[in-house]
């Protein structure tokens, strides 16, 4: 019954399965918005909080939730934790991947990707951000997403404080009552708590800075060139302002003898 029970609480990382493991009878959703770096058009990731939010996933969720999508020499890249090559080397050993040539487990390499979810039932945290959206409405408009964002990186944070203390039992499970899971309810147990993982660079680690540290780690885990993107992105825009002056000019100069003649 325990072992049930615990693989019932790893299905329910609330990065959810929409309310397959919550109650229906439960409280309103509340997401926290956070003011994460990344936002807006000219956002950027922290490189300090990516590699805190490493940390934070590697002693906390990597016992369970795998980046299956993510290979290990991307943290070395501009725009993400950055991590100098030696570090990135380093840190792909402590994990085993299997090689299909060796037929068996060996120490991994920068060129491979992170481990899958340990247990079939633990959903994989590689596009979690993207696939989770923490804003909507009202009315499905998604006018709050053109405002706040999707808000992925947000919802995984707020599931993660949304712990109230409260439980209860139904159907052989126990419950957690969660402010930010729909339904209310949830059946994986709180992740983390207060001081659980200690940051080299002497950042605050209570609840709330660990979940935002994480929840931000893995959105550059789902959009890994968003920097770039943003970067494109500004350059198209000047771009078409620009042509679109020339533009303007262009047709005032070509229809200028034409308009004084009718003059």
């Amino acid at each position: 019954m325990m072992k049930k029970t615990l693989l019932t609480a790893l299905i329910a990382l609330g990065l959810g399965l929409g309310g397959t493991a919550a109650n229906a009878a439960g409280g309103e959703q509340h997401v926290e918005d956070f003011a994460f770096s990344f936002e807006g058009p000219f956002g950027k990731y922290d490189q300090n909080q990516l590699q805190r939010g490493l940390k934070v996933y590697t002693e906390v969720c990597a016992a369970c939730h795998g980046l299956r999508h993510v290979a290990f020499r991307t943290l070395g890249d501009e725009g993400g934790p950055q991590f100098p090559a030696d570090q990135v080397k380093a840190y792909a050993s402590g994990f085993e991947v299997y090689d299909a040539e060796l037929d068996d487990t060996r120490a991994a390499k920068p060129s491979d990707k992170f481990p899958g979810s340990a247990l079939e039932t633990a959903p994989d945290l590689s596009l979690m951000a993207k696939a989770r959206a923490g804003f909507h409405g009202p009315y499905g408009l998604g006018i709050n997403q053109m405002i706040k964002g999707m808000g992925g990186a947000e919802y995984i944070a707020s599931i993660l404080i949304g712990y109230t203390g409260e439980e209860k039992e139904q159907a052989g499970t126990t419950f957690y009552e969660n402010t930010a899971f729909p339904g209310g309810w949830i059946s994986m147990p709180p992740p983390m708590e207060d001081e659980q993982v200690e940051f080299d660079d002497g950042h605050k680690n209570d609840l709330h800075h660990m979940s935002a540290d994480v929840s931000a780690f893995l959105m550059w885990t789902a959009e890994p060139k968003m920097m770039a993107r943003k970067h494109l992105g500004l350059l198209a825009v000047l771009f078409l302002s620009l042509f679109t002056v020339l533009l303007y000019l262009t047709n005032k100069k070509l229809w200028a003898p034409i308009k004084r003649k009718d003059a």
